[in-house]
């Protein structure tokens, strides 16, 4: 346990900047996402398509493929926001493509009606998808939103691979540094991950239970 005890600062450093990926990534996944699950719903014909192509592309090419072409592909064609954040532009990208389909299947699951309804009143397409059918959306949708963003946070320790210090990163050092504790060592790492997932699981059940749509 001394390896656990004796580096405790440097774990929860690593998890901070853990949750630094989360939050960011996170953040930009969701906005891109719901802007291209509406273009996906658009009635737009090359929105649509705009949408089908982002997601067949960033949701087939594996999130190793990305991060690689955010670091080493993006500064040769003049664009470079620095190295943590174009790992999570890459992250971000990635995990947008799920928050779309998610999107898209909790808006068709909301009654057809209401969409003919808001059309007759002369609501356009744009306050329809705002006013009242995203807003039903994201209360249908908490449990595989919920599922998407725990992917992310264990996509996040793909990052230890290119440097950034996140917890991931801690352990391989942790493990070079005290070879004898191995098994201390994956289980404080592990448990720090289970505590983000299970807050996120948490919070996506209140979340859930407080908005849960009447049907």
């Amino acid at each position: 346990m001394d390896a656990l005890t004796d580096n405790f600062d440097l774990i929860l450093k690593g998890f901070l900047e853990t949750l630094k990926l989360l939050l960011s990534s996170g953040v930009l996944a969701l906005v891109l996402g719901t802007l291209i699950g509406v273009f996906r719903l658009s009635p737009v014909p090359i929105l649509r398509g705009t949408a089908i192509a982002y997601v067949t592309i960033f949701r087939n090419t594996p999130l190793l493929v990305l991060i690689l072409l955010a670091i080493y592909g993006l500064p040769q064609l003049g664009i470079d926001f620095g190295f943590f954040w174009n790992i999570t532009l890459a992250m971000g990208v990635y995990t947008a493509s799920f928050v779309t389909e998610a999107i898209r299947s909790g808006v068709n699951g909301i009654p057809l009606g209401q969409a003919e309804a808001a059309r007759s009143i002369g609501m356009p397409f744009g306050m329809t998808m705002t006013q009242v059918l995203l807003p039903q959306a994201f209360r249908l949708v908490v449990p595989p939103l919920a599922s998407v963003f725990i992917a992310l946070t264990k996509n996040t320790s793909l990052a230890a691979g290119f440097g950034v210090a996140e917890a991931t990163f801690r352990l391989k050092g942790l493990l070079n540094d005290y070879a004898t504790e191995r098994i201390a060592i994956f289980v404080g790492i592990a448990v720090g991950y289970i505590i983000i997932v299970e807050l996120i699981s948490l919070g996506a059940h209140l979340f859930e239970r407080k908005y849960a749509v009447t049907r």
